[in-house]
């Protein structure tokens, strides 16, 4: 199933499955944001799945270069899914998601309900 163009709460979101390719690096994250530009969408939703294991290692920068090119683009990026078990490694993850969902270009968030919500609260903030 191809990724697809959903609105939420007046929001376009490029929503990514879960089988696409691991957003590996800056390259893929260069082709997800060109996709994302190319459906009007503001938001991108990636499944935690599609993270490989060293995004969720701080040390390794992954996320950081991603994160990033987002930024520089002025998309925002949502992970969604139960990232518990990396969290439960260290204190620095937990310390990156809790600063990230306090922002408004990167959230971790549970499911597409609580992407919903927050877009939702954000539109409210900005009126």
């Amino acid at each position: 199933m191809p990724q697809a163009l959903h609105d939420l709460d007046g929001v376009p979101v490029l929503l990514c499955t879960a089988d696409g390719p691991p957003l590996a690096g800056g390259q893929e994250a260069l082709d997800l944001i060109g996709e994302a530009f190319g459906t009007g969408a503001r938001w991108v939703a990636v499944p935690a799945e599609r993270l490989p294991a060293e995004f969720f290692r701080l040390r390794t920068r992954l996320a950081g270069e991603v994160v990033q090119k987002f930024a520089n683009y002025c998309l925002g990026l949502a992970v969604l899914g139960d990232i518990s078990r990396h969290t439960a490694a260290g204190t620095a993850l937990g310390d990156f998601v809790r600063e990230s969902n306090e922002g408004r270009q990167l959230w971790f968030v549970a499911d597409l309900a609580e992407l919903r919500g927050r877009l939702a609260r954000e539109r409210g903030t900005a009126l």
